[in-house]
């Protein structure tokens, strides 16, 4: 601004004679001149034509050769000024009387002269100079403030990680496998021989060293290290035959002492994000509480923090975790958890009171669904009340529940409790939910993981969740069962509902996870059923939180796979470590109730979505159309577009609106272990082998091609044999009756035989035939995009002088699937 400014004053263009020549050979016009003058135009500050700027080249030429010239704006004459200041002032003058100015940028002193610099700029720039002084601070008169500079740092004390090196060692597992080795074997009781005491030995009763342990049933520490009186430093230890996944804590302290303020930090976490930096605490156990005043687990925990770790090995960032915490009792036995335990010997013992019970018993049947990579049952329960007829069996409608796929989820198996104690309950609406519905149920699918500690995986190594579509079935069984029970299901009845019951570390509420059905006619029909839980559980469940995009890291989930297999809501139910944002339990850490009371309303909306009167279908169905249109017109908006959305808006893509599951609590899959990767290939060729070449379909126009190709050969074969037709013809006229009638047999052959590529006519059918196994009057008309699948034993059997013998499918709940 200020070179414009100067380089606006006119002069004569005869002022430098000799160098006008020299000049326009070397010089070009001045792009920053250019831009000057377009500048000062348009704000104002200059009102000349182009022609009398100055060319910056010259004046520039003329000031480097003779620095004693000055130019003269306003009389353009040659003058000898010695003196600087004096130039300085001349030219300041100069450029204020000019009338080609328009400026209010200059600074003037007490007598009114101008200053010779510019003001700041006002209003041009957010910023400040960097060689100006700081403004200082602008306050009320009538307020009296000290001299004195207050500062202070931001940075917050983190306890400093010491380590063993300088630390003490008071716990520490001997070997514990980790990746690079596999499963081979299990038995009960675990390792054979004497069982070695790892924490320290005491050296008297004035010593108050906390005894640790975790090698008990879904325990996980692997290290303590004591690095001050009463701090400890905690080392998880990672999934079973993996270097990862550590989230899941469980372990026992003995020999406390009250009142002293004890300080834990695990220092390897893997998460960078946790509910623990929005106030979630961790629970603690009091072994002496629970047996004088029946108090059971509680959340305990002070300055605690969550935060980077820079004491990591440089291949993957850890992260800590720490609290204080203050025991209740001396010489107590407490325990540490990061959610509410539950283990496979408590689902063993719930399901043994069911199959004691003797009328629960009555509609829920206690199967084995199959063994575990370590020989664990996994069960599977049926649950509906026994039908009157085989056709009112065969009507009813299924859903399918699951829980603890990711073992260090336990909140998905208090979830299952909840839903377990209603629908073996007496209450009615349970009693109808068994009426119209079979239930199957997988309370632990996982219980392996859940044994050992494991945070996400199988003994496998591996997140189940991300092997569905496993053909692996000896390495991946509890999923390999699961699919295939599914699959046998889907062949005897429809399916109405599955999911899964999860856990989720980052993001608060409960939410589900669905699929977006691009069937239109069912449009947004996935959307109802957790709409209307959210309605019915206002305070826990959140709808905004649900998301429906489905990521390509996800297709082997559980909910996509049977999303795929024809289940239209298929979701994941993820439930928080942490607590509610909602209603009246807003900033309340969840309690086992609360999940269990989410169990209820599962079957509450499940009622709800099924009734008969579709009121309710419909309110939730128009609301979801509103909702996904202030959405769409919500991100048109962001992108700065207006888009009249009457008759158009829903035909855009669900999934271009939607973001993705960023905040999924979920793992990338790590493939196959090295070790299963040469019997996958080898299954995967015997499946190709056995599977037959299908012939690449047709475009239309090659279809139609081939079709006319046919025609004509048909037409010219029938040209062809026509006289032998002919001869034939007046042949059998001359037989007897006899050889007329044979003949008539194979002449009507003839006649009623068509070329091959003509179109057949699709068939009418006036009787209305049930689907198999199914005598569900809605469904009797076979839907008129599908083509109807018979099968060989569809229609009953006849025999000659007797009546026609029809065998009822079975209803299925006794034995598996």
């Amino acid at each position: 601004m200020c070179r414009g400014l100067v380089v606006s004053v006119p002069y004569r263009s005869n002022m430098f004679p000799a160098l006008e020549t020299e000049l326009k050979q070397e010089t070009l016009p001045d792009p920053y001149e250019d831009f000057m003058y377009h500048h000062l135009q348009y704000y104002g500050y200059f009102k000349a034509e182009r022609d009398s700027l100055p060319d910056s080249a010259t004046h520039q030429y003329a000031w480097k050769n003779n620095p004693r010239l000055v130019l003269n704006g306003s009389f353009g004459e040659r003058d000898l000024i010695p003196d600087p200041l004096q130039r300085k002032k001349l030219l300041y003058s100069s450029m204020l009387t000019s009338h080609l100015l328009k400026s209010r940028q200059l600074l003037h002193n007490e007598f009114g002269e101008a200053n010779p610099r510019l003001r700041e700029p006002r209003d041009l720039f957010g910023f400040f100079s960097g060689s100006a002084p700081l403004q200082a601070p602008r306050w009320p008169i009538e307020c009296e403030v000290i001299k004195e500079n207050i500062r202070h740092i931001g940075n917050e004390k983190l306890p400093e990680i010491v380590g063993e090196e300088k630390g003490t060692v008071v716990y520490q597992l001997d070997s514990v496998p980790t990746e690079g080795s596999c499963f081979s074997s299990s038995r009960v009781g675990g390792k054979r021989g004497d069982i070695k005491e790892l924490a320290v030995t005491l050296q008297g009763p004035d010593d108050n060293t906390l005894l640790f342990e975790s090698r008990f049933e879904s325990g996980n520490l692997h290290k303590a290290v004591r690095v001050d009186t009463y701090e400890y430093e905690l080392t998880l230890r990672t999934d079973l035959y993996t270097n990862k996944h550590t989230q899941w804590f469980y372990f026992r302290v003995q020999n406390t002492r009250k009142d002293a303020t004890y300080r834990f930090t695990i220092v390897n976490l893997l998460k960078p994000k946790s509910l623990y930096t929005l106030g979630m605490k961790p629970l603690m156990y009091s072994q002496l509480d629970a047996d004088t005043h029946n108090l059971g687990w509680r959340r305990e925990g002070k300055e605690i923090k969550y935060y980077k770790n820079h004491m990591g090995d440089g291949l993957q960032p850890f992260y800590c975790l720490t609290w204080t915490v203050q025991f209740p009792h001396d010489q107590d036995t407490c325990f540490f958890a990061h959610f509410y335990p539950y283990t496979y010997t408590d689902l063993q013992c719930y399901l043994l009171a069911v199959a004691n019970n003797p009328v629960q018993s009555q509609f829920c049947k206690l199967r084995t669904l199959c063994r575990s990579l370590a020989g664990n049952t996994v069960y599977l329960l049926t649950i509906t009340n026994p039908s009157q007829t085989p056709q009112e069996a065969a009507a009813k409608k299924a859903v399918v529940l699951s829980a603890r796929v990711h073992p260090g989820e336990s909140n998905g198996s208090w979830v299952m409790k909840g839903f377990l104690d209603f629908i073996l309950s007496n209450s009615p609406d349970a009693a109808l939910l068994r009426d119209i519905f079979v239930f199957k149920v997988v309370p632990m699918l996982n219980p392996d993981g859940v044994i050992v500690g494991n945070y996400r995986c199988s003994l496998a190594g591996r997140d189940l969740n991300r092997h569905y579509k496993t053909i692996l079935k000896e390495s991946f069984p509890c999923v390999w069962y699961t699919r295939n029970m599914i699959q046998r299901l889907l062949e005897e009845r429809e399916v109405l509902l599955y999911c899964d019951f999860h856990g989720h570390s980052r993001k608060n509420n409960i939410f589900l996870y669905g699929c977006n059905n691009n069937d239109r006619k069912y449009w947004l029909h996935e959307r109802v059923f957790p709409l209307m839980l959210s309605k019915n559980a206002p305070d826990k469940f959140s709808f905004p939180s649900c998301n429906f995009k489905i990521q390509k890291c996800k297709e082997g989930t559980g909910r996509v796979v049977m999303w795929r297999m024809g289940i239209v809501n298929s979701y994941t139910l993820e439930s928080t470590f942490g607590g509610s944002t909602l209603g009246s339990k807003r900033y309340t850490h969840f309690t086992t109730e609360d999940l269990k009371s989410l169990g209820y309303h599962v079957c509450d909306t499940l009622l709800d979505f099924c009734d008969p009167d579709q009121t309710k279908f419909t309110q939730c169905l128009a609301e979801l159309k509103e909702l996904l249109q202030q959405e769409i017109h919500k991100k048109f908006s962001a992108l700065g577009q207006d888009m009249d959305l009457e008759g158009s808006w829903n035909d855009i893509s669900l999934s271009d609106i939607e973001s993705s599951t960023s905040g999924s609590d979920s793992s990338l899959s790590d493939g196959l272990p090295v070790h299963l990767l040469s019997i996958a290939h080898e299954l995967n060729q015997k499946k190709m082998y056995k599977k037959k070449k299908k012939k690449p379909l047709q475009t239309r126009k090659q279809r139609n091609e081939q079709y006319q190709k046919n025609n004509m050969i048909w037409e010219f074969k029938s040209t062809e044999y026509a006289p032998e037709r002919a001869e034939i013809a007046s042949t059998l006229q001359k037989q007897p009756t006899f050889f007329k009638n044979s003949g008539n047999t194979s002449s009507s052959t003839i006649k009623n035989e068509k070329p091959r590529m003509n179109k057949r006519k699709k068939p009418r059918f006036t009787i209305s035939c049930p689907p198999k196994r199914s005598t569900n009057t809605s469904q009797e008309q076979p839907a008129p995009d599908m083509k109807p699948n018979w099968s060989r034993n569809t229609f009953p059997a006849t025999h000659r002088g007797g009546a026609n013998v029809v065998s009822y499918p079975s209803l299925h709940i006794y034995t598996y699937p």
